[in-house]
């Protein structure tokens, strides 16, 4: 686990930023606390913070030159296969000087070129500079586990895995005004945009080759979903589900290598305690680590997590939290972030996170599987609506009655009415409304009526259309649900869960790997019917088939709650000064600019009101967004 960072001088103003290198490593401490490296040679300049996971020999620092002196490398992740790639190498006549898979990687690129990198299996984000050819390959891995952003100029081709670094190597602090008006949307922003110009995130899947002051981005991974070969599966259901067990127990099972102490979350959800239970077979009491949350029982899963601990005998601990500790973490939270991001859960997971690194180096965890086997309530959603019927039409008809109700996801009536309203709108849209209706906490037109009237005439409509097009381009009237979950991984796993993972495991020096997102179960997961996934009773079908026998049976005898932080309850006390008095008083949002003064103070109003609703999710970003202008925008 790493941090990289790097400079491509295309003129001698480029040059001059090579003097900001080391500033920019510092810049991500966090991602690397153990070592850092630097390398420079003319126009080219990379930078690297190392947290050990493996044991490695005293050649295994990085950046990483080979035998020749022609290639340098800087790799940020985990390869879970080097070791068979390295043994391949090896009979072929290649030498190796460590033990790492930061070598492999170097030397497959000498051997192989640009091609080999389809022979990963791991996440990552790495550059290689040759010395003779005077190129830069840098490459990101299929899913986006591991984050890589990219700024270019006429001047230079800077790369990082944090905004922070970038800043640090100078660049523009010029707002994407269609990303804030997304972001006020989605709660995140979907790549390859940022939150400033001229800054785009590396799509997933794809790499950048540059040379002289020729870029070539080429897409080299795409989920291999094709529904005419989907139609023409032939394995039985029973057939599947052996086979879903069989590659995400070897998944597990790479992901286990590690010399440093190795553990798993354990949320008491089916996908976490699917993991725990497979790691069980080959690692022996292994660490488990939950949160409970002693102040809101509605939410606290920890007997379910208690049992499938018990049943596998992990080394278990609860991290029983008030809503005082998650208080006490927040502007830590808010600190570390250097793009918005306001999934409100980032809170837990950065606490989980903070505690579990007390103990471990290494997390395995459940992410991914929700996206790929139809785990959210909006799939079941999805299902209902293309199935029709009469509770779909039940539904719609008492649209009014939803529009009126009290909503909010703290308790399970108030959760209902949420989502009746939310499935009755939906009913009356396209497929691709729809999903970016679901996806959305705020409508587009009410994001925009935040905005300022300056800042309005920013968002350019067709800009922002496109982006919304190219985030919907797999849905089509005629197409499956599985349409919908490609989509899913295309957003809201990469700019949303996966991003919140990342920068909460890595504010805490933790790594984290999600066995669900090794490429064969990807691979397999879209090879499979609607059928195997949903059905009218059943989210996640094959996955809670498939792993019943290793589970405990209260598992599939509850409903699922997530998680969702008391923001209300703060900001009608602790953090009401910071809402009335500071990064929304009507003062700072004058000055500011960006903001309409009575937009925000309609909103401020419904908040302190009997019947705010949702409103905090919307005061949230807001509040997240203002912390990120003051630290980045001011300073």
């Amino acid at each position: 686990m790493c941090g990289i960072t790097g400079v491509f001088a295309f003129t001698d103003a480029g040059r001059n930023t090579l003097a900001s290198l080391h500033a920019s490593t510092d810049a991500i401490v966090s991602r690397g606390p153990d070592s850092q490296g630097h390398f420079v040679y003319d126009r080219c300049g990379l930078g690297f913070r190392r947290l050990a996971i493996l044991d490695l020999t005293a050649d295994g620092n990085q950046p990483m030159t080979d035998e020749s002196g022609r290639y340098t490398i800087v790799f940020n992740g985990e390869i879970f296969n080097f070791r068979e790639l390295r043994q391949k190498l090896i009979k072929k006549g290649h030498h190796f000087h460590s033990q790492t898979d930061t070598e492999v990687i170097l030397q497959l690129y000498i051997s192989e070129g640009r091609s080999f990198i389809k022979k990963l299996n791991g996440f990552f984000g790495f550059a290689i500079y040759d010395k003779e050819e005077d190129s830069l390959f840098i490459a990101r891995d299929r899913m986006g586990e591991k984050p890589l952003l990219v700024y270019r100029d006429e001047n230079q081709l800077l790369f990082a895995s944090e905004m922070k670094s970038l800043l640090a190597l100078g660049i523009p602090r010029k707002l994407d005004y269609v990303s804030l008006s997304q972001y006020l949307q989605l709660n995140y922003i979907p790549g390859p945009a940022t939150i400033f110009k001229g800054v785009k995130k590396l799509l997933p899947g794809h790499y950048l080759f540059i040379k002289g002051k020729k870029v070539v981005r080429k897409r080299w991974y795409k989920i291999p979903y094709d529904p005419k070969k989907v139609q023409k599966n032939k394995l039985t259901y029973e057939e599947q589900q052996k086979k879903l067990i069989d590659l995400l127990d070897d998944a597990t099972a790479r992901r286990l290598v590690a010399d440093v102490p190795l553990g798993a979350f354990l949320s008491g959800g089916i996908d976490s305690s699917v993991i725990v239970a497979l790691a069980s077979r080959h690692t022996p009491h292994l660490n488990t680590f939950s949160i409970g949350y002693r102040d809101e029982p509605f939410f606290d899963e920890t007997k379910y997590a208690n049992l499938v601990a018990d049943r596998y005998k992990t080394n278990h601990t609860v991290f029983s939290l008030t809503n005082q500790d998650l208080y006490d973490h927040i502007f830590d939270v808010l600190n570390y972030i250097d793009e918005p991001f306001a999934d409100s859960s980032a809170l837990a997971v950065y606490i989980l996170s903070k505690r579990t690194r007390e103990k471990v180096t290494v997390a395995l965890s459940g992410d991914g599987a929700d996206e790929m086997f139809a785990g959210y309530n909006k799939h079941m959603g999805e299902f209902q609506v293309r199935q029709g019927g009469f509770k779909a039409e039940a539904v719609t008809g008492l649209n009014l009655l939803w529009d009126v109700l009290p909503k909010s996801r703290n308790s399970f009536f108030g959760n209902k009415i949420r989502q009746f309203q939310r499935f009755s709108r939906g009913m009356l849209n396209g497929p691709k409304d729809r999903y970016w209706d679901w996806a959305s906490f705020v409508s587009e037109k009410d994001s925009r009526n935040l905005l300022s009237p300056a800042a309005r005439r920013k968002v350019g409509k067709k800009l922002a259309e496109k982006r919304r097009r190219d985030i919907l381009e797999n849905l089509h009237a005629d197409g499956d649900l599985n349409e919908v979950l490609l989509t899913d991984m295309n957003l809201v796993l990469p700019y949303d869960m996966l991003t919140k993972v990342d920068l909460m495991s890595m504010a805490n020096s933790l790594e984290v790997r999600p066995p669900f997102l090794d490429p064969k179960v990807v691979d397999f997961a879209f090879s499979l019917p609607v059928e195997s996934k949903i059905d009218a009773k059943m989210k996640k079908r094959i996955v809670q088939d498939a792993f019943r026998p290793m589970l405990p049976e209260e598992l599939y005898k509850r409903p699922k709650h997530g998680f969702e932080v008391p923001l209300l309850k703060w900001f009608r006390n602790e953090l009401r000064p910071l809402i009335t008095d500071d990064l929304l008083s009507d003062e700072f949002v004058e000055a500011q600019g960006l903001f309409s003064v009575d937009a925000i103070r309609a909103l401020k109003t419904q908040l302190f009101s009997r019947n705010p609703g949702d409103i905090h999710a919307r005061i949230w970003a807001l509040i997240v967004f203002q912390w990120w202008w003051k630290k980045w925008m001011m300073n």
